[in-house]
This record gives structure tokens, sequence and C-alpha cells, in this order.
């Protein structure tokens, strides 16, 4: 980071390489759509890459540059409006000939099903989830990204997981 911040750019792509995947992972979740999340993490990037100089450390990189993503996102909503699709990280079709079939079949659709619950929760429960459940992170984090408090992530957490328990009853 301190290298980075002094102009090199290998260091920063350094940093690119470590985090983009998991940061369009996330824009692709949140977007339903390639070529927008791509565009997304781009420009998340590109402000990091301008506002090196601004980063105090009070937040961990990763929180940073994931708060910019959030940021980008929320501006990519505000001038397109989102299409439901079909979101890549749920499609977890098992390659391995010893899984039996119906199970496979059964994990497939229980995947697909997942999906679609979450394009249809609120903006914010489905950004809160996504980054706890498929991204790891913690409240604290997820609130600096939000622009929430801890509590307030919790709360969105909560009415998440029972929208999705309630969406998902036949699985249960």
């Amino acid at each position: 980071m301190s290298a980075a911040a002094l102009g090199d750019t290998d260091a920063f792509e350094q940093i690119v390489s470590h985090y983009g995947p998991e940061m369009l992972r996330y824009a692709r979740n949140m977007l339903s759509d390639e070529g927008a999340a791509e565009e997304v993490v781009q420009d998340a990037f590109v402000a990091a890459w301008k506002g090196l100089d601004t980063f105090r450390g009070d937040s961990k990189l990763r929180t940073w540059l994931f708060s910019m993503v959030s940021h980008k996102v929320v501006d990519h909503r505000r001038r397109r409006s989102m299409a439901p699709a079909e979101d890549w990280v749920f499609e977890r079709r098992s390659t391995d000939s010893n899984v039996d079939p119906e199970k496979r079949a059964s994990s497939d659709d229980f995947m697909r099903d997942l999906g679609k619950a979450l394009t249809e929760l609120p903006y914010r429960q489905r950004a809160c989830w996504l980054l706890r459940e498929v991204e790891g992170m913690t409240h604290p984090e997820i609130g600096q990204i939000m622009t929430l408090s801890a509590g307030a992530v919790r709360g969105q957490l909560l009415r998440a997981r029972a929208t999705l328990s309630e969406r998902l009853a036949a699985w249960q």
C-alpha cells in the first residue's frame, strides 16, 4: 500500500490482483450484469489509485476498496434500472462423477432458488447478506462499506435472513 501510494504501479497491480476478483464477484451479485460489474470495479480502482494518498488506514484496505465498489454500485443503479439475472456465484454444478445425480440436481435447484430470492431482496439487505455470507466480512466492516452502524447491519441481516428463510421454506 505504501509503495502504491508513492506511485509504484507494480505495487498497485498487486492490490488489483489480490482484491479484484472478490470485488468483481460482489459487484456482479449486486448488479446481475457482467459488463456493468466490470465497469464498476474498474471505476472503483481508478478512484482508489487517485485517492491512495487520502487513505488514512482507519479501516482495512479491503474495507476501503469495497466501500468504493459499494458507492460505485449505488451510482450505477441510480443511472440505470437493475434487470434481474442469474447470478453466476449461485451456479455450483458438481463435476464429480461420484456425486449422486439426485443430490446434484437438488443442489442446483436450491442455488437457483436462492439466487432468485436474493434478487428480490431490497438493496441494503442484499448487499449486507452478500458481504457477510459470501465475502465473510464482519458487521463493522460491512457497516463501513455501507455507511451503516454495526447494529443497522445486524438488522439488515436479520431481515434478509428472515425473508430468505420464508422464500426458501420448501428447502428446510
